[in-house]
């Protein structure tokens, strides 16, 4: 009876036309349907818990109640465990409290689930009326904080509700998060054979800040052209990429540029990409080069590496004998970046105005064609720029104010 009324319910609601609704209204609707959902959550909780303990799984020889009813219902194991867990935890006296918020619609999941975790994490000395306590702060906290922010103050709860012991709990509780994070650390990266490699990694959140802040100081607008920012592929004209764009581009500028002579070594030798090619194909317009792993990559990409990257050219000649495995200066130095800085200013490409801490040294007589790295050939270069200086598609002039000038060939 009380599930046809619901169904019923729920069915006009559904048939609700919303356009005839008033602000006020549409905001009833939304905050009521909010707090309906965490109802009906918990009460879907509830059973699952109950499911668990009848063992309904075992009907058709589930190892866990959760996967059972990931079956019957086509939710994720995952999320069906989650809510199981949830339920089961809800059921215990100790949290009694979360589980009546909850049911009250006072609570979201998300909010419930932390609190839960928050107390059951408690130290196994710490007393129940220490975690009762602990559990009615949390709710309280939970009037003005969203599930993120509890889980945050739900780590130090202990300072709150048990200072003599907070501090101590505190310093265990990060140590054990650090040596997890660092044991669990792991990198993972695919190539589609289509030029492109996909990526996935776990690192300590330490690590992920300060790469975060990395990347970010490259992306940052102040560096680009507006001609950059610009997203090609954005229907609306004069939009920015988005940020995750400029992320990926700045990771891409972060590993081209990472100081050759700080890698690692590995049997006497800095780790190094190696491009082979051919001296026709180090000259010419359109040809190919090969990295020491077998990728085959374009004649410009390997020229603008040997300009500015982590790269040593390996040129053959027409016997497949080294000519040139490169020379033992690069790479500008540290003095000659500044002097490149004050003399250019930024890059030097006719127009652009991207300052000098935002570009790279590029070498006018290419250091893969014998070129010096000295300052009488070098000069800066914005990222696009430089890119557009070792393109074949492009025709570069050096005009007497010493600014550049690009022509696509035609």
């Amino acid at each position: 009876m009380l599930l046809r009324r619901l169904d019923g319910v729920l069915g006009e609601l559904r048939d609700l036309t919303l356009g005839g609704l008033s602000d006020a209204d549409v905001v009833r609707l939304l905050d009521a349907t909010t707090s309906a959902s965490g109802r009906l959550t918990s009460i879907q909780c509830r059973t699952a818990a109950d499911a668990d303990r009848r063992r309904l799984g075992d009907s058709m020889g589930a190892r866990h109640t959760h996967q059972w009813w990931a079956v019957r219902s086509g939710l994720t194991r995952a999320e069906a465990n989650r809510l199981t867990r949830l339920g089961v935890a809800l059921a215990r006296e100790q949290h009694a409290p979360t589980a009546s918020a909850l049911a009250g619609g006072g609570l979201r999941v998300d909010q419930a689930r932390v609190i839960v975790d928050a107390v059951d994490a408690l130290p196994k000395h710490v007393d129940r009326d220490v975690r009762s306590k602990a559990e009615a702060v949390l709710l309280d906290h939970a009037r003005q904080h969203d599930a993120k922010a509890l889980k945050v103050l739900g780590k130090r709860i202990l300072d709150v509700v048990a200072p003599e012991v907070g501090e101590s709990h505190e310093e265990v509780v990060l140590e054990a998060e650090e040596a997890r994070a660092f044991t669990d650390a792991e990198l993972t990266l695919t190539d589609d054979g289509e030029g492109r490699c996909r990526g996935t990694f776990v690192v300590p959140s330490h690590v992920a800040k300060m790469l975060r802040r990395h990347l970010l100081a490259l992306a940052n607008p102040a560096r680009h052209t507006e001609a950059d920012l610009k997203d090609k592929n954005c229907d609306e004209d004069g939009a920015w990429k988005p940020l995750r764009r400029r992320l990926g581009e700045a990771f891409i500028e972060y590993v081209e540029r990472y100081p050759v002579d700080a890698t690692p070594q590995t049997a006497g030798v800095n780790a190094t990409v190696v491009v082979t090619m051919t001296l026709e194909q180090l000259l010419g317009d359109s040809a190919t080069a090969v990295l020491d792993d077998g990728t085959r990559i374009s004649a410009g990409q390997a020229r603008r590496w040997a300009c500015e990257a982590g790269i040593i050219p390996a040129v053959l000649g027409s016997t497949s004998v080294p000519l040139d495995l490169g020379r033992t200066r690069r790479l500008h130095t540290k003095a000659q970046r500044i002097a490149l800085g004050i003399r250019d200013g930024g890059c030097t490409a006719r127009g652009c105005e991207t300052t000098a801490s935002g570009c790279h040294a590029h070498h006018d007589d290419p250091w893969s064609r014998g070129g010096p790295t000295d300052l009488t050939n070098g000069r800066l270069l914005c990222p696009r720029h430089h890119r557009l200086a070792h393109s074949s598609r492009y025709v570069t002039t050096i005009h007497a104010d010493n600014t550049l000038t690009f022509v696509m060939r035609t």
